[in-house]
This record gives structure tokens, C-alpha cells and sequence, in this order.
């Protein structure tokens, strides 16, 4: 029979004594938040945008560390590494799930190693075309792409990327042969689709609104399950006649696994009120997305059930894992 000394017993009181005081006074120090992409993406305004309001209702201040490298594996890396003790947390995007479906080895595993802490936004994604196509709605694309398999050109921001998801998902939804070219970044793919060198993008709606102004790209449908405010003229892909065809990209915050509960639902409940508040309502929105919390569960469901879908897209499509 195992037995167990009476040190042991005491020791082992005393270290969950001493971590239930910690997250009892959490925060004592300044947060640092790990963002995996460049200052000025979605990621990294929505980081600076909620961190201010951290430090308004904590007086600790909340540190953005801007680690754009490896698609995210870098942040992803520092994360899982670090003392789970809710001063190393990550915010990130679907992103997180594209590299654990794209990625055979990575330096940390997508799901045992993080916690989830809240769902931040939802953003859905706009399907756009250039306006020589004369392409005028999303039955003339698929009439489009039905008559020439093989023919049509979809750009994406890179392979693995969410646009690059939501292109092959939406090529597996609605039954069309249609060739993806990746380029390096949204920009560029805009800049072919508005040229005519590809058919379509299905683009970032922050990076596509200038040009959808200015009436120099289409836009056709929006993926989300509603249309957007800043284009209520848009219709949703199932409006637009491809029912099943819905594609939500999200932000959220990630800790290191193992941090205490007590920690994750301080931080998931303060970020939820945050969200609520309309000076940061405004601006998220403004950047096409849409303010949106969760409990740790839910998030943590939705990180798993999008690595299980993008990969199953992208086995479908014939992207090989690296």
C-alpha cells in the first residue's frame, strides 16, 4: 500500500494554500500580452484596445509584446512556456488553428498546452470581385466558375491563411472547380482581384473597405451569419444564394494551461465587461469585426472544433501539412 508522510500531506496543503492566495490578489504586476502578428493588425489594435481598460480596473499595466514570426509559432511558443500564473497571456486569431492544422510538429501542442480565457470578436470575412469580371452577385460567380472548371482564380493572403480557409471552404460548399494562388498578404491578393489577374478574394473587411468605396472591387457577399452594419447592402453568402456557407475568423485570449481557475474567470469576466463598454465597442466594429465574449469553455471549444474543420478543409483541398 502507497502511503503518504505527514510532511508531504503538509507540503502539498501548503503549495495550494500558497497558489489560492496568488490568484486571491491577482494582479500584483504588470500582464504581459503576447501578440503573434505586426503593431497595427486586428490582433494587436484589439490587444491595446482592452489593455488600457485592464489597467483602469487593476492599476497594473498591461504590456503588448509584439512577436510577428512563424505565422504565430513564435507567440505560440512563448505562451506554453511560460509560468502559468496569469501574467503571460496571448491574444491571438483562427490563425492559432490554421498553424495546428497546417503545422505536422509544432514546438507546443494547440490544446493541452494553453487555457482558454474568452472569445473576443468575431470576423467574418467579404467576397469581392473586380468590377471588369462582370460579375454582378454570387450566382453569377458560381454561373461563373460552373461554365469554366478549373478556370477561376481565387487569391488568399498565404497558405494556411483564413482567407485561404475560407476560399476552400467555400469552393467545398459550393461544388466548383477554382484554382487558390496565395500571395504574401491581403494587399497584394486585393490588388490582383481589383487588376483581374485573379477572379475573386474573399477579404479581410478592414483591408477591402477603401477599395469597396471607391468601388474599385465587388463585393458579393459577407460570410458571417448577419450582414454587416458598415454594409447593410451586403448580402450574407446564404442571402446570396449558398446556403451551409458560413465562415466566422475570431479573436480571444489564450493562457498558459495549469494557470489557476480563479485567475482565467478574473480575467475572462473583466474582458467580458470591457467589451461591453461603448468606447471600445466603436472602435472594434469599425474595424469590421464584431465584439463578442465567452466563457473559457466555449472558447476553448471553439479553438478545438476550428483545428478539427480547417483541417479537414484543407486535407479535402490537397494542402499537405508542413
Amino acid at each position: 500500500m502507497k502511503t503518504v508522510s505527514a510532511f508531504g500531506v503538509t507540503a502539498g496543503f501548503l503549495l495550494s494554500a500558497c497558489a489560492g492566495a496568488r490568484a486571491a490578489s491577482y494582479p500584483e504586476k504588470p500582464i504581459r500580452m503576447v501578440v503573434p502578428f505586426t503593431a497595427g493588425s486586428a490582433t494587436d489594435i484589439l490587444a491595446r484596445l482592452i489593455g488600457p481598460k485592464l489597467y483602469a480596473s487593476w492599476r497594473q499595466q498591461v504590456i503588448v509584446d509584439n512577436r510577428p514570426s512563424a505565422g504565430g509559432i513564435v507567440a505560440g511558443t512563448i505562451v506554453s512556456e511560460a509560468e502559468p500564473n496569469g501574467y503571460t497571456l496571448m491574444l491571438t486569431s483562427s490563425a492559432f488553428a490554421g498553424s495546428a492544422a497546417l503545422y505536422r510538429k509544432l514546438p507546443f501542442d494547440s490544446i493541452r498546452d494553453f487555457h482558454g480565457v474568452t472569445q473576443v470578436a468575431a470576423t467574418p470575412l467579404i467576397l469581392v470581385v473586380g468590377p471588369a469580371l462582370g460579375v454582378k452577385d454570387l450566382n453569377g460567380l458560381l454561373a461563373l466558375a460552373r461554365a469554366k472548371p478549373g478556370a477561376v482564380n481565387f487569391g488568399s493572403s498565404g497558405l494556411g491563411s483564413g482567407t485561404h480557409y475560407a476560399g476552400e471552404l467555400f469552393k467545398q460548399v459550393a461544388g466548383i472547380n477554382v484554382l487558390h494562388v496565395p500571395y504574401r498578404g491581403s494587399p497584394e491578393a486585393l490588388n490582383d482581384t481589383m487588376a483581374g489577374r485573379t477572379e475573386y478574394f474573399i477579404a479581410p473587411v478592414l483591408s477591402a473597405m477603401a477599395l469597396v468605396k471607391n468601388k474599385r472591387v465587388l463585393p458579393l457577399a459577407v460570410t458571417g451569419k448577419e450582414r454587416l452594419p458598415m454594409l447593410p447592402d451586403v448580402p450574407t453568402a446564404a442571402e446570396a444564394g449558398l446556403p451551409g456557407y458560413v465562415y466566422d475568423g475570431w479573436f480571444g485570449v489564450l493562457a498558459p494551461s495549469r494557470t489557476p481557475r480563479t485567475i482565467i474567470l478574473a480575467l475572462s469576466r473583466e474582458i467580458a465587461r470591457i467589451l461591453q463598454l461603448p468606447d471600445i465597442v466603436v472602435p472594434i466594429k469599425s474595424t469590421g469585426a464584431i465584439p463578442m465574449s465567452s466563457t473559457p469553455e466555449a472558447f476553448e471549444k471553439l479553438v478545438r472544433d476550428e483545428i478539427v474543420t480547417r483541417t479537414r478543409v484543407f486535407r479535402a483541398a490537397g494542402v499537405k501539412p508542413r
